[in-house]
């Protein structure tokens, strides 16, 4: 990566600071220190910030959700953090030593990590009534983090990051007078950043080519140049398309990601150091058209159910201020552009980015009424489909090679925001689920 921005460098210092460790999540979201800013304010506030789940229990419930994919990078990091913030070690044996009250979370752990749309009112009823019950800001804190670690699991995977074993080789700082997990800082200001060591893990991750040729087994993919001219097209074109349509396109897409396998193949619980944080380790992912008789699950039409009108201030409500940092980063990921493609500048790359955005939310069974489903034909090439659809919803799949297979002629940078947006999109999409299911609890 050469030199490290000053901007960059500086948010690496807080996370340093913060953690007493730098990860290589934080140095690959480095490419984006916009994004990266938000992500450390989220991460930090859910596991760190005021709220109303105990510490222990924040860095356990983040194991659980890791486990769901296998996740031992993310595992072995909390569980570093558990024992930090004075968690009981006998729980690392697994579920079997945990507190009842943490075990009845396992079920929407797995529901909101597979097939969100099976979560139910009565889900949220049996973590909040008899014996060891939750409070409602208790359960919508324990949702924020296992979608947020679900999610991180994607992003960990499609970058190929879960191989690195940064939790062994990484720098810790031992030094008594760095703060502590859980103080607030503002110390970076008395810090020298040149004085912090940062090792530059990024220059080793991009030592594959990007542009690595395609193996004679490949579809060929879709060169930058006709992607800019699908977008330059679908921009002049703007034609109004009536509902009946819209809705014929979105089930096409629909029924066709059905037919778009994921790459690898499933892999079976090989340590017991995962499986012991998993409950029902047969229960994954399937295709949303296949989830039997659409009269009892619905599309989810986000026009009923949307975060900007509804999710967002439900669960600023009832979790602080968590709602805005959320928002906060939806949005950066969602919006984020330098206008380049592949080193081409001056390009609107807004169409490809919301393609990708909604094809990942529909995934999940989720439609978007007023989008045309049809761009996403047109501009999300099959093999870029299988490799979202993998790290989406089978990312324990994913491997590095899968990351450098996959849309060979663009830069490191662009190909890290698209799976930026994979952890957004998909973490927007559990959470819209889950939230609501516990408005529907709280109403009814």
């Amino acid at each position: 990566m050469g030199q490290i921005p000053q901007d960059t460098h500086t948010l690496l210092v807080d996370a340093f600071l913060q953690n007493n460790r730098l990860d290589h999540v934080c140095q690959v979201m480095g490419f984006h220190p916009t994004y990266l800013d938000h992500f450390l304010k989220t991460q930090n506030f859910i596991l760190r910030g005021d709220g109303p789940l105990p510490y222990d229990y924040r860095h356990f419930i983040a194991i659980m959700a890791a486990g769901r994919h296998q996740c031992n990078y993310l595992i072995s990091l909390q569980k570093q953090e558990f024992l930090l913030q004075g968690g009981e070690p006998n729980w690392l044996k697994g579920l079997k030593y945990i507190p009842q009250k943490l075990r009845n979370l396992n079920d929407i752990n797995k529901i909101l990590a597979h097939r969100p749309w099976l979560l139910c009112r009565s889900h949220i009823e049996k973590l909040t009534k008899g014996k060891d019950s939750w409070s409602l800001a208790e359960v919508v804190h324990a949702i924020v983090i296992l979608t947020h670690f679900h999610s991180l699991a994607s992003f960990v995977f499609s970058c190929g990051l879960n191989q690195e074993l940064d939790h062994v080789v990484d720098f810790e700082y031992h030094n008594q007078n760095l703060p502590t997990l859980g103080t607030k800082t503002n110390s970076i200001s008395k810090t020298k950043p040149k004085d912090i060591p940062i090792k530059d893990i990024v220059q080793d991750w991009k030592s594959t080519p990007v542009s690595t040729p395609p193996s004679p087994t490949t579809e060929p993919e879709v060169r930058i140049s006709t992607l800019m001219q699908r977008m330059k097209t679908l921009s002049e074109q703007q034609r109004e398309c009536k509902p009946e349509e819209l809705a014929k396109r979105f089930e096409s897409i629909e029924t066709q990601s059905a037919e778009i396998g994921a790459v690898g193949s499933r892999t079976q619980y090989t340590t017991t150091s995962i499986e012991c944080y998993v409950d029902d380790a047969s229960f994954n992912y399937i295709d949303f058209v296949k989830r039997g008789d659409t009269q009892d699950i619905p599309t989810f039409r986000v026009q009923d159910y949307s975060w900007d009108d509804h999710g967002y201030s439900l669960v600023n409500r009832l979790y602080n201020d968590v709602g805005n940092l959320l928002d906060d980063k939806f949005r950066t990921a969602y919006n984020l552009t330098y206008y380049t493609m592949g080193g081409r500048k001056d390009v609107d790359t807004s169409k490809f980015r919301r393609a990708i955005w909604y094809y990942i939310q529909c995934l999940f069974g989720i439609r978007h009424d007023d989008y045309d489903y049809g761009e996403i034909d047109a501009l999300v090439e099959r093999t870029l489909k299988t490799f979202i659809k993998s790290a989406t919803c089978y990312p324990e799949r994913v491997t590095k090679k899968d990351y450098d297979k996959v849309l060979r002629e663009f830069q490191h940078s662009e190909k890290v925001h698209v799976n930026l947006m994979i952890l957004e999109s998909r973490m927007q999409a559990e959470l819209l689920y889950a939230l609501r299911t516990v408005n529907y609890y709280m109403t009814n």
